[in-house]
């Protein structure tokens, strides 16, 4: 069965009239708790069905996991696709396009490389109104292959959407894409689910401060003013991406200053053997913890004082946005939209990417400041509330889609 022997599906007038919600079909390889995933499923459940009717195709979805996390009151595809290039594809393409023809979308939008390829594509032939394609990392895995791939899906696409002003200029310079062409909404983060900062002790007594230590450096937290443990701590995928091998390094140049210091890691991924090598190389075995996946990432968090972000790339993290959310004094590299987020200083540390050393200095000034850590917390947590809420990020979405079909 070839492509073109498929029948285009009606999509009918019922979707054009103005009184009635935009329909917006979302479309994603598969479910899971990564953050791309998990904006897609705030959104759709967080949108007014008044507004925005949502449906959602999963162009895999098959597995545990992705059953299990699907939303309620939204209609869902699963087409069970593993290779683009076979049989079961195409009459997994036939299947859509009578998924469409039923619930008629406005909108197709579509997250991630094959489900891009799979579905602008066909939406295209089956008459679609608008496509967009989301593209929120900044690319810097694509090979020649899937570059070209992109270039010809963007044209195919009404829009491409991007989380960030370094992803749009980023888009713009690979893509040849007009800046009109690519769209920033950024995301939110569910404000409800994180608690704000325990706080830390208070600054050293003012007979302690200045005192010198044995090995003749100031006073700090780590040698001998805190009685309890200090607890820095990254959420992320073990990639190589994240960089937390960098993380690993910077830990032991701030461990070997701080004995009260630990560290842990929250998330699971193919570089974990390799990471836990390096661990044991440099000595913290019994100073730095992989977690492995967290189901509970507030809870997490609450454990930590100081929350880091080591990325090499990044578009907008959503780590970043859950450290705001939780009140932690954050340390991030300066990729994305990390300097946007974090300010000139005013709520975290930023430090150049790759950079052991300053991501160790910026996590020692830390350790050795729990004023800077109550105050970048609470400051933190202020500018999320005020523009980065769940609530906020939705009503981004409902606005642009009234715009992009006149609804």
């Amino acid at each position: 069965m070839l492509l073109t022997d498929l029948a285009p599906p009606s999509l009918g007038c019922a979707s054009r009239l103005t009184a009635s919600p935009v329909r917006v079909c979302f479309m994603i390889d598969r479910l899971g708790r990564a953050g791309t995933e998990s904006q897609l499923l705030a959104l759709i459940r967080g949108l007014d069905r008044r507004r925005v009717r949502p449906s959602l195709v999963l162009l895999d979805g098959t597995d545990a996991e992705s059953r299990a996390l699907e939303p309620a009151d939204c209609p869902i595809l699963r087409l069970g696709v593993t290779r683009l290039t076979s049989r079961s594809a195409l009459r997994a393409a036939s299947r859509l396009a009578g998924f469409w023809g039923e619930h008629k979308p406005d909108v197709l939008q579509v997250y991630f490389l094959d489900s891009a390829y799979f579905g602008v594509p066909l939406a295209r032939w089956c008459g679609v109104r608008k496509v967009v394609r989301v593209r929120n990392n900044l690319g810097y895995w694509l090979t020649r292959k899937h570059g070209v791939l992109n270039r010809v899906v963007s044209r195919l696409a009404d829009v491409t959407l991007t989380n960030s002003d370094a992803g749009r200029d980023a888009l713009v310079a690979a893509e040849g894409l007009r800046a009109d062409r690519v769209a920033v909404l950024e995301n939110g983060v569910d404000l409800e689910r994180f608690a704000k900062t325990t706080p830390l002790p208070g600054p050293l007594p003012e007979a302690e401060r200045g005192r010198k230590s044995d090995s003749g450096s100031p006073l700090c937290l780590g040698e001998g003013f805190l009685r309890s443990t200090i607890r820095i701590g990254c959420v992320a995928n073990l990639r190589p991406v994240k960089n937390i091998d960098g993380f690993l390094r910077a830990a032991k140049l701030v461990a070997d200053r701080f004995p009260h210091v630990r560290f842990e890691v929250a998330g699971g991924g193919p570089d974990r053997a390799a990471l836990e090598s390096l661990r044991a190389e440099l000595g913290l075995a019994d100073r730095f913890t992989f977690r492995g996946s967290v189901s509970d990432v507030p809870e997490f968090l609450r454990e930590l004082d100081i929350a880091v972000l080591p990325s090499h790339s990044e578009g907008m993290s959503n780590a970043v946005l859950e450290y705001m959310a939780a009140g932690k004094a954050i340390v991030a590299t300066d990729v994305g939209a990390n300097a946007n987020l974090l300010g000139d200083g005013q709520y975290g540390r930023l430090v150049p990417a790759g950079d052991t050393s300053a991501l160790a200095v910026a996590i020692g000034e830390l350790v050795a400041d729990p004023d800077a850590v109550r105050t970048l917390g609470q400051a933190a947590r202020a500018r999320v509330e005020a523009e980065f809420s769940r609530a906020a990020m939705v009503r981004r979405f409902e606005q642009f889609y009234g715009k992009l079909t006149g609804k």
